[in-house]
């Protein structure tokens, strides 16, 4: 596959011309070093042009330093459509509606976790389900796991699984408005409702960390977020809207092939099937999906809730006095209502972010008062082996991005590609060696999120820092994983 003409835009923005592509409606942009523009896996280009001929799409369609290909979309794209003339894509958003993030903080240090570390993961192990269609402890029927749909973190909390700021630390609160349960199938119930509180499989993993001395890049704001001292512990949260979401997803291509039809749509990849936004298609599946993402808000946070019981039961104190707050949750994959200025008006679009993290810069309205005098805090999540990040979002990311940025390292090799060159066993014993602790549901599943699968998470932040559409803030090493 060629290399499609690249106009450099400034040190790390590179854009594709609308006239490289028969139909493309926007430029296509991508946001990368010269290291990772040479490493580009190339079906991102094909990718992200192909989303650039979508109907109704505005500005630029995006693809971030961690981009790779995905289902339609690439992964680390970003897209924003009319709501008036343009779609809404399943592609665009991913099978795991709202896979996300959450971070954690603690008052404890590395010199008091470190003789507890085994202890600690080992009983989070227990108490939160991991792997392929591992069922959670929460009990909840097919009836009441409609309320969860609904509300979302809302309903965890209320039910005693988190503390009420738990909420406003939650990006929009914890639950999208619009979630209408009866445009989901049964089978999309069937599969979710003894779910939550589960990590599930994949790329999803529960991490404890600690603040690296080395790379603490601004205290100051590091301070707003809680972290306020070198080697202070941090647990990580990465995972989604597990088997429901998928089923949505799968659901409404099946829906979408047929209203393209209907709609007259045509695209260059069926993977994009789409619908417009105001059609009845589109709505149903936008209620759909806030369904979903509103699911894996109640996941994260009843797994926030069993992960402050795991430490309270080692420490042999109330999680409260180990000031045990959330920084943030953000979500990865999903389609938001949003106002963002095109063509120098404020205009009303549906953001599809797929593997891309909102990065709200300070003053907007969408971030929480705690935060919005600095911004939101954005946390990109790294391979077991490097380390994560916390970042804030910029004002520049509203001008350039739709408020945007990466999500992850972005895979370098498929699964099964990483398991050739690397068994489970192995990476046990050489990720004990650096001092970190795992324990995985499957060796296999645990081989393929290898480090040596994924771009150097250093470079990709680095880019989206020099961009300036999100800001460094502190880096986080792994001490202890579980992966499903």
């Amino acid at each position: 596959m060629s290399t499609p003409p690249l106009h450099r835009i400034s040190e790390i923005v590179w854009e594709i011309p609308q006239s490289y592509k028969e139909g493309m409606r926007v430029p296509a942009r991508i946001y990368a070093t010269d290291n990772l523009m040479r490493n580009m896996d190339r079906m991102v280009f094909e990718q992200i042009t192909n989303v650039a001929c979508l109907p109704g799409i505005q500005k630029y369609a995006i693809a971030m330093a961690d981009a790779h290909t995905g289902y339609g979309f690439p992964i680390g794209g970003v897209a924003a459509f009319s709501l008036k003339d343009g779609v809404i894509s399943p592609g665009g958003i991913g099978f795991d509606i709202n896979c996300g993030v959450r971070l954690i903080k603690t008052d404890l240090t590395l010199k008091e976790v470190k003789p507890k570390l085994k202890e600690l993961i080992d009983t989070i192990f227990q108490i939160v389900p991991a792997g392929v269609g591992a069922r959670g402890f929460v009990r909840v029927s097919q009836s009441d796991f409609k309320e969860v749909l609904e509300r979302g973190a809302e309903w965890a909390v209320e039910k005693g699984f988190g503390w009420k700021e738990d909420l406003e630390r939650t990006e929009d609160y914890g639950k999208i408005k619009g979630a209408d349960p009866s445009k989901v199938s049964s089978m999309a119930i069937q599969r979710g409702y003894d779910q939550v509180g589960t990590l599930g499989s994949g790329n999803h993993y529960l991490e404890i960390q600690a603040v690296d001395s080395n790379r603490y890049f601004d205290r100051e704001l590091a301070k707003h977020f809680g972290i306020t001292m070198e080697d202070q512990i941090t647990v990580m949260v990465h995972c989604g809207s597990r088997g429901f979401g998928h089923q949505i997803g799968t659901d409404y291509l099946r829906i979408f092939e047929r209203a393209m039809k209907k709609y007259g749509i045509t695209v260059r990849d069926r993977e994009l099937a789409c619908a417009p936004f105001e059609s009845p298609e589109g709505q149903d599946y936008y209620k759909a999906m806030a369904c979903a993402a509103n699911m894996a808000f109640a996941n994260r946070q009843v797994i926030t809730h069993r992960i402050r019981e795991a430490f309270g039961k080692v420490f042999h104190t109330d999680p409260e006095k180990l000031g045990m707050h959330l920084v943030y949750d953000v979500a990865h994959n999903i389609a938001k209502i949003e106002r963002h200025k095109v063509d120098g008006e404020k205009m009303t679009v549906i953001v599809h972010r797929k593997g891309a993290t909102r990065s709200f810069g300070p003053g907007e309205e969408e971030v929480p008062p705690v935060y919005r005098h600095v911004g939101q805090p954005v946390i990109i999540g790294g391979s077991m082996e490097t380390g994560s990040y916390l970042l804030v979002g910029t004002t520049k990311a509203m001008i350039e991005t739709f408020g945007s940025t990466a999500h992850g390292s972005g895979r370098t090799m498929s699964r099964e590609a990483a398991k050739r060159r690397v068994s489970g066993q192995e990476l046990v014993r050489d990720l004990e060696k650096k001092g970190i602790y795992v324990r995985a549901v499957s060796m296999s599943g645990l081989a393929e999120e290898a480090g040596i699968a994924y771009k150097d998470i250093s470079e990709v932040v680095e880019a989206t820092h020099l961009a300036g559409i999100s800001k460094k803030v502190v880096a986080l090493r792994p001490l202890g994983n579980i992966k499903g």
